[in-house]
């Protein structure tokens, strides 16, 4: 009779642990910093892009994965140097090199495409669903912070 218990149980806890597995792998992904996220006109508040940030070699990296306004969708970046100049800025990599400390991604940088200028920078999951970006010159002191949040 025992056995038969048994038997009756071994598909259940399958199924727990399935479920476990599942809840664990939303979680993990909410608390990290890689995915999509949404970046916000620091004027109007208004969504401007959609930002991939993905991991490479052990560091973070993030490209723009979609402009949300029609008539910048073939926009290059004018003001950029190097070989970044007059390339589009859709699928452009904006944040480069980021190593992490702790809970923070800092020791890379951040590419502006408005203005072509490059950051330090650093990044951190302030909320499952808000990232925090720093970028500055020479110290976090001098410079300025946006929050992305997780595009959905």
């Amino acid at each position: 009779m025992k056995q038969k218990q048994n038997l009756i149980n071994i598909p259940i806890m399958k199924k727990l642990f399935v479920i476990l597995l599942i809840v664990s792998a939303s979680v993990t992904n909410a608390q990290s910093i890689f995915g999509k996220w949404n970046s916000f006109d620091e004027e109007t508040n208004k969504l401007e892009s959609v930002i991939e940030v993905y991991e490479k070699d052990g560091k973070a990296f993030a490209k723009i994965i979609k402009i949300i306004d029609p008539e910048r969708q073939t926009a290059t970046c004018e003001k950029c140097k190097g070989t970044k100049k007059d390339q589009p800025i859709l699928g452009m990599e904006i944040l480069s090199g980021l190593k992490q400390k702790g809970d923070e991604w800092s020791g890379g940088k951040i590419l502006d495409p408005k203005n072509g200028k490059e950051y330090k920078c650093y990044i951190k999951l302030v909320e499952p669903d808000k990232l925090k970006l720093r970028g500055y010159i020479g110290f976090s002191l001098l410079g300025r912070t946006a929050y992305w949040k997780r595009a959905k």
